[in-house]
């Protein structure tokens, strides 16, 4: 979106550089990204100069891009801490019912040395000293199912690392079912949080990114146990 600063017309440009008055932009040539923009510019309505002159280098006032690229573990609960608002929306494929969940959830940090992270430790023979990260996660939400019916629960989550980019996720609730559980994350090149928790009965595929700063996204599948079938698929945005 092309804007006004003082003096200046401001365009944000693929390269992230500043177009200002009495410069010319070249149409075609992906320096300006917009087409009203580039309009504006060929109509002369901000004044333009000779062909040839170089922009100026350096990002365009509030044009720059978010991006999760590179994102470690420890960033990813990091920036996940805090309370969100959820809506998801939930396929089952079996009987082909659509079904939408509205959820507060609130995320906090947990020490190490916590009773619950302790014992859940305990129970897979980890040293809490040796976890990456270990947080509380809550959740209360209703369900277009059954109006009446409230959903909540409260599980503690203890990451530990096999490498840098991949390790095990220990939860004292599961995800697919209300049991203790494990499974394996990995963070991708681009940020994403990917994680299978295998069960007796099923397994559990989620993938989870930010798409802002405050905006994380949430795709989530349950597989049969041999891992041939799906039997739900959900999409959230927190």
């Amino acid at each position: 979106r092309a804007t006004m600063t003082g003096e200046a017309f401001v365009a944000p440009t693929v390269s992230g550089r500043v177009v200002r008055r009495g410069q010319r932009a070249v149409a075609g040539r992906g320096v300006l990204r917009t087409p009203r923009a580039r309009a504006l510019m060929r109509r002369g309505r901000y004044g333009m100069c000779a062909a040839g002159v170089e922009v100026e280098s350096g990002p365009a006032p509030g044009s720059e891009f978010f991006s999760a690229a590179g994102m470690t573990v420890e960033d990813f609960f990091e920036r996940s801490l805090g309370d969100w608002r959820s809506q998801r929306s939930s396929h089952n494929l079996a009987f082909a019912h659509f079904e939408e969940i509205m959820s507060e959830i609130s995320i906090e940090k947990v020490e190490l040395g916590d009773e619950e992270v302790v014992e859940i430790c305990g129970k897979y023979d980890v040293d809490p000293k040796t976890a990456a990260v270990s947080i509380r996660m809550s959740w209360e939400g209703t369900s277009d199912w059954d109006e009446d019916e409230v959903l909540k629960g409260s599980t503690v989550l203890v990451v530990t690392k096999d490498s840098e980019g991949s390790g095990k996720l220990l939860r004292s609730e599961g995800y697919a079912e209300t049991i203790p559980a494990v499974g394996q994350w990995q963070m991708t090149a681009d940020g994403t949080f990917s994680l299978l928790t295998p069960y007796e009965a099923a397994a559990a595929e989620e993938r989870i990114w930010f798409a802002t700063p405050d905006l994380r996204m949430r795709v989530s599948m349950i597989r049969t146990s041999s891992g041939r079938g799906v039997v739900t698929a959900s999409m959230s945005s927190e």
